[in-house]
């Protein structure tokens, strides 16, 4: 009966949202092309000036330049300039521009014509400087891509290794090229969307809507309460159930990681009052303890999957300290601060970097310990940590989404997924469930209000993979 009930229910909820449209003052009924985009029972949905995925707003001109852009980017997240219309159309950058507010997260995306107005040395630069906004910029220039971020919102390596990964191998389409590049972006892309792409231009009608269809609307929501609660009382518990399953694995890789802490710790064999110590090598080993107490306390009170990323975190720390003091104690010079090696974070932190291709994969620099390094320069496979999974022993980029946190705790939010890119994790990494079940979408941060921002962060050349700049980072050459 109950099921009989919300299925009742649920096809007369797009019906009342309709009714309750349609008996606002001043609404008018959608027709020809956007209705038919809407489908039938649907409000239509808001169709910018040519070619730029928004809000409503005035015809786009003939010939963009970067200022018409930036206006076009205080709408909507995506623009396609007229001349470059043929590379995506309306419907494909509708859908993106949807997603990306979705996700509520400061990426601009532009399609322009390889023009004058558009200088690949500069455009990138040129757009956020007349834009104003903390966030990541994607330009499909002509045929070819590249893109940059602001270090508040994505690091540098981040940035490349998206765009390494979209433009390999060459020659995909706008729409799938731009598409796979929010999908990878957007889960490890900190900040949020600028208020202005929420709006929507029907406020002052929203005041006057018929009170009561609004009180009918309300009764049906009211009984269709009761039935959505056994299902979020159902999914909850499904989603409790696959974090314990999920915690449970974590915590045999994560006590092995301790437990190889705890055994370097005493292969070091330090005394602070031996002969030779001073207060540095004092305060180097005291950090390391602190690690190793820091991170078994974690651990032991951990009850998501996501909060394994702080006790991972604290051993990366740990190791670091160790790697320092080390150093002090054998008068070497003392070591840069590097993510641990990709292939194991155990090996400690990274002595070099390599290029190294998942199967199936595009190439991508890694952090690699000297050991690895080593191997890789002698065409042999790195020694690589392998966890359990239902098919056997696998290395850790190839197994389930549970071990996303164990490997954000080692290589940051927004390091990792560039990493991983093409490989099974790092596909899991960019979907949403991940987020949703595994704490995946923590990364926090951004300034959207561009407050920060100064011409003098966006000084160099864009050719050859490089720099942006001291504040805007870029992913690659066009």
């Amino acid at each position: 009966m109950r099921t009989r009930l919300l299925s009742a229910l649920s096809g007369l909820l797009p019906a009342l949202s309709a009714a309750v449209i349609l008996a606002a003052p001043g609404a008018q009924a959608a027709t020809g092309p956007e209705q038919a985009a809407a489908g039938p029972g649907r409000a239509p949905a808001a169709v910018a000036a040519p070619f730029t995925a928004g809000p409503p707003g005035p015809a786009a001109p003939l010939a963009d330049g970067p200022a018409e852009v930036a206006e076009a980017f205080k709408k909507g997240p995506v623009h396609v300039d007229p001349r470059a219309a043929g590379q995506l159309s309306r419907a494909d950058a509708d859908a993106l521009a949807q997603k990306i507010k979705d996700a509520d997260k400061p990426l601009f995306v532009a399609v322009l014509p390889a023009a004058a107005e558009f200088p690949p040395d500069s455009v990138l630069r040129n757009l956020r400087t007349e834009t104003g906004v903390t966030g990541l910029y994607a330009v499909r220039l002509g045929e070819r891509f590249n893109a940059g971020a602001d270090p508040a919102v994505l690091s540098q390596q981040a940035v490349r290794n998206l765009v390494t990964a979209v433009s390999t191998p060459p020659g995909a389409d706008a729409a799938t090229q731009l598409n796979n590049f929010a999908d990878q972006a957007l889960p490890q892309l900190r900040g949020t969307a600028p208020a202005s792409w929420g709006a929507t231009g029907n406020q002052g009608a929203a005041d006057d809507v018929n009170t009561g269809a609004l009180i009918t609307f309300g009764v049906v929501l009211a009984a269709a309460g009761a039935g959505a609660y056994t299902v979020v009382r159902r999914n909850r518990r499904r989603r409790a159930e696959e974090e314990r399953s999920a915690l449970d694995k974590l915590r045999v890789v994560v006590d092995e990681d301790i437990t190889a802490f705890g055994e370097e710790l005493d292969r070091l064999d330090f005394h602070p009052a031996e002969r030779g110590a001073d207060d540095a090598m004092r305060t180097d080993y005291e950090h390391a303890l602190d690690a190793y107490d820091r991170s078994k306390s974690l651990m032991g009170s951990a009850e998501h999957p996501s909060d394994v990323r702080d006790v991972t975190r604290a051993l990366e720390d740990g190791r670091f300290s160790l790697a320092v003091l080390d150093a002090r104690r054998t008068a070497r010079p003392l070591p840069e601060r590097r993510a641990p090696c990709f292939f194991d974070p155990r090996h400690g932190p990274a002595a070099d970097e390599r290029d190294w291709t998942p199967e199936g994969g595009a190439p991508r620099r890694v952090p690699v310990c000297a050991a690895d390094a080593a191997r890789l320069d002698d065409g042999l496979d790195p020694m690589a940590r392998t966890v359990e999974t239902e098919t056997g022993r696998r290395p850790y980029w190839e197994a389930g989404p549970a071990y996303g946190p164990w490997a954000g705790g080692y290589f940051g939010g927004g390091l990792l997924p560039g990493l991983l890119v093409g490989t099974m994790l790092g596909g899991i990494l960019s979907s949403p469930a991940y987020a949703a079940e595994y704490g995946g979408g923590e990364f926090g941060g951004g300034d959207t209000s561009g407050a920060d921002f100064s011409p003098s962060d966006f000084g160099g050349d864009w050719g050859g993979g490089g720099d942006a700049g001291g504040g805007f980072d870029g992913g690659g050459g066009f």
